[in-house]
């Protein structure tokens, strides 16, 4: 059981991913337009909090890493390296966003494969505890990065 569990969770995302292109192809929806389009509604998001961002020292840039980090650490890495590409090693939110991966964990997928794993059904407060604890890693990372290079 846990050889077809961890099978499941190899193939899971790579299926999905292809599912979704297959059914965009299918219905002729312009797939790489709507992700483009996708992204572009986060940097809106990030433009419009860019104040409350700034007053705690959250540059708009890393507002992607702290929404897509709980999800995935692919996704998350890749934005990391978006950021360290477009500002440089040695800007702010480059600094503060290798902390924040550094400081958080995937949450969702830790519940799902772990989980899965040991076959736990019910993860009563596990999320709501994972999630809490992104939280808090961000506002550490904020804290020191504050402290260090502020």
């Amino acid at each position: 059981m846990i050889k077809i569990l961890n099978l499941i969770s190899l193939w899971a995302l790579p299926f999905l991913i292809l599912l979704v292109l297959t059914i965009g192809v299918i219905r002729k929806v312009p797939v790489y337009e709507e992700f483009t389009h996708g992204a572009k509604d986060i940097e809106m998001l990030a433009s419009a909090i860019a104040p409350l961002l700034k007053s705690c020292h959250i540059p708009a840039d890393v507002l992607p890493l702290t929404i897509v980090r709980s999800l995935s650490g692919s996704a998350a890495l890749g934005v990391f390296s978006d950021i360290a590409n477009n500002l440089g090693p040695d800007s702010y939110a480059t600094k503060l966003a290798a902390i924040m991966v550094g400081s958080s964990e995937t949450t969702f997928y830790v519940l799902a494969v772990y989980f899965g794993a040991v076959k736990i059904s019910k993860i009563r407060y596990a999320l709501i505890v994972g999630l809490l604890a992104d939280l808090v890693g961000i506002i550490a990372a904020v804290w020191v990065c504050n402290l260090m290079f502020g």
